[in-house]
C-alpha cells in the first residue's frame, strides 16, 4: 500500500530521507575522526615539569641516602655527601673529619649487624640562601648476633648547595 504525496510516493520520500540521513552520518564521522586526528598531534609532546621545592628535594635525598644505608651502599651514600663532610655521633669522641675516614667507620660499626631497618620520622628542613639544615627523629631496627637490636635517636643534617644539588657538609647523629 502506498500513500501518494505531493506526486511522490511515500516509500520513495522515505528512502530518500534515510540514505540522506546515512550519507550524513558516514560524512561527519570522516570528519570528526579527522578533527581528532588533528587534535592529538600536540599531547604528544612531553609536559614542562614543575622545579621540586627545595625542602621536597632535600627529604628525598634524605630518604635515598638512608635507603644507601641500610643496604651498605657506599658509593652511593656519598652522592649525597660532601667530601671534606664532619660527623658528630653522640660518643664523646671528636669529630670525623671527611667521608675518606667516616667510610672505615661506618663499615666497622654496621659490620656485627644482619637486615638493618632505619625508620625516620618528623623531618623538619629549613633553607637560608645556599644552606640548609633538616632534623629528623629515627628508630633502628636490625639482629646483631643473632639477637634483635633497637635503637632510637636523632640526627642533624646541615646542607651546603653544590650546582644544582644539596650536599651534606655536616652530620650529627645521636
Amino acid at each position: 500500500m502506498r500513500t501518494k504525496l505531493g506526486g511522490f510516493a511515500w516509500t520513495h520520500v522515505g528512502a530518500c530521507c534515510i540514505a540522506a540521513v546515512l550519507i550524513f552520518s558516514v560524512s561527519s564521522s570522516t570528519w570528526g575522526g579527522q578533527k581528532k586526528k588533528k587534535k592529538s598531534q600536540p599531547s604528544q609532546q612531553p609536559l614542562p615539569s614543575l622545579p621540586m621545592p627545595v625542602s621536597d628535594q632535600i627529604d628525598r635525598d634524605i630518604g635515598q641516602m638512608l635507603g644507601a644505608f641500610q643496604i651498605g651502599n657506599v658509593e652511593m651514600m656519598h652522592k649525597f655527601y660532601s667530601d671534606d663532610a664532619t660527623f658528630v655521633s653522640g660518643d664523646y669522641e671528636p669529630p670525623i673529619v671527611g667521608w675518606k675516614n667516616y667510610v672505615p667507620l661506618y663499615h666497622r660499626e654496621v659490620a656485627p649487624f644482619q637486615g638493618m631497618q632505619l625508620i625516620r620520622r618528623n623531618t623538619y628542613v629549613f633553607t637560608h640562601g645556599d644552606v640548609a639544615w633538616a632534623s629528623y627523629q629515627w628508630e633502628f631496627d636490625s639482629m646483631l648476633n643473632g639477637l634483635p637490636y633497637t635503637a632510637r635517636g636523632q640526627t642533624t643534617l646541615v646542607f651546603n648547595k653544590v650546582g644544582d644539588n644539596w650536599l651534606i657538609v655536616h652530620n650529627h647523629t645521636s
